[in-house]
């Protein structure tokens, strides 16, 4: 079979039906082989029945929501490429032709682009249209480098072993963008395609609700994004940090009748620790994301690694301690020389706090040296290990099997 279409479903009788003969008619009059897959979320109104009787065949899917649906339905498609599309009639399923030249031409996945195909009136609403999908794709596009213009369109189409490889886990609205943020970062054929949505035609609202699936897309865009949720962030906060603590270090620092002095130095020092603790997060989660497959290699921070080795960060953590230390040294023979009495902050602080600062760092850098040592370290499950071997024995011993009985029957079929 070439190509499956697969719709979510979850009380969809009003429209479902409809959306299954559109599509069974688009297979007869172009010449596809090909089935449509309703994958149900637990319907209660009958849409099953109607689905079916149109021409459908049914999947039941027990675990709630639009990815788990839709995830569902893909696994059980027969076909080598799979489309998906809601079953609300908003999309019309007989534009696929195009989708599917592409996937034929070696295509990995074909998105669906309403803004250059055409939004009928009242069919996306107006902080859909031009805050939350614009707004969404353009950090998509920026995290990311991704060329594609409509992040969320429901209407796409792709080759179901390249999806499948992506072991994608979402299972609410954000399985949207975790697929093509995925196949970007796999380096995918990714292709877009003008398509037109409808309004919907169900009288009852839609399961999207628009601030809560709109913040769980910002926020899987975010965490799949190490470097602008903590480099770039820690980066800023250190420049920030370093320069305006090299300026007060040695005096107090005026623009115009603006007076920065030792408050502001904390506040450096502050902002230094932030912007370092930031940057080492950036690295734990990447090296984490890479080891259990959520992001793909990075052979930057491979060679990061290579040379970051747990020794090198001992020796700079403890080098930066050495610093810190003769800070705090410096700043208590400061205090011997007045006596050990009352102190001048405007001059004790200068000491002190990049004392402090130092000695915070360091810790910070030993701390991390020691867990990105631990996140290498490569786990060999003996449970899964001689599950595996067994197997392999059982393949091999199968394997002489047939060698054998094929060597026997060689003479009689001479």
């Amino acid at each position: 079979m070439e190509l499956s279409v697969v719709m979510p479903c979850l009380n969809e009788a009003e429209t479902v039906a409809t959306c299954v003969r559109k599509t069974v008619a688009f297979f007869d009059e172009a010449g596809i082989d090909g089935e449509v897959v309703i994958a149900d979320n637990g319907s209660t109104d009958g849409s099953q029945k109607l689905a079916r009787e149109a021409g459908a065949r049914v999947v039941p899917v027990a675990d709630k929501g639009y990815g788990n649906a839709l995830m569902g339905g893909i696994r059980a498609a027969r076909g080598k490429y799979v489309a998906m599309g809601d079953a609300d009639d908003s999309y019309d399923f007989a534009t696929l032709g195009p989708f599917l030249e592409d996937l034929r031409d070696g295509a990995d996945l074909v998105m669906g682009n309403r803004f250059q195909g055409g939004i009928a009136s009242g069919a996306m609403p107006p902080l859909h249209r031009y805050l939350g999908n614009p707004v969404l794709s353009f950090v998509g596009r920026l995290f990311f480098g991704s060329k594609i213009g409509d992040f969320h369109c429901g209407l796409r189409a792709f080759n179901k072993a390249s999806i499948l490889r992506l072991g994608l886990q979402t299972g609410g609205m954000e399985f949207a963008s975790e697929m093509v943020v995925k196949a970007t970062l796999a380096k995918y054929d990714i292709r877009e395609r003008p398509t037109t949505l409808s309004q919907d035609g169900r009288s009852r609202p839609p399961h999207l609700n628009t601030w809560r699936d709109g913040w769980r897309h910002l926020r899987f865009l975010m965490l799949y994004s190490p470097r602008w949720l903590f480099l770039i962030p820690g980066l800023v906060f250190m420049t920030v940090g370093l320069v305006a603590g090299a300026a007060l270090a040695f005096g107090p620092v005026r623009v115009g009748s603006i007076a920065f002095d030792v408050d502001t130095l904390v506040g450096a020092g502050a902002a230094m620790i932030i912007g370092f603790q930031a940057v080492l997060f950036a690295l734990l989660t990447k090296v984490y994301a890479m080891e259990e497959g959520f992001l793909p290699d990075d052979t930057r921070v491979r060679k990061l690694l290579r040379w970051w080795s747990l020794e090198r960060g001992l020796v700079f953590g403890g080098l930066l301690a050495l610093a810190g230390l003769g800070g705090l040294v410096a700043s208590l023979m400061h205090w011997r020389v007045h006596s050990f009495g009352e102190l001048d902050p405007r001059h004790s602080l200068r000491i002190v706090v990049p004392a402090a600062t130092a000695l915070v760092m360091s810790l910070q850098q030993l701390f991390a040296s020691l867990f990105v040592s631990i996140l290498g370290i490569r786990r060999r499950h003996p449970l899964v290990v001689d599950a595996a071997e067994e197997a392999a024995d059982v393949v091999d011993e199968a394997a002489e099997k047939v060698a054998a009985e094929g060597a026997a029957a060689e003479p009689a079929r001479d």
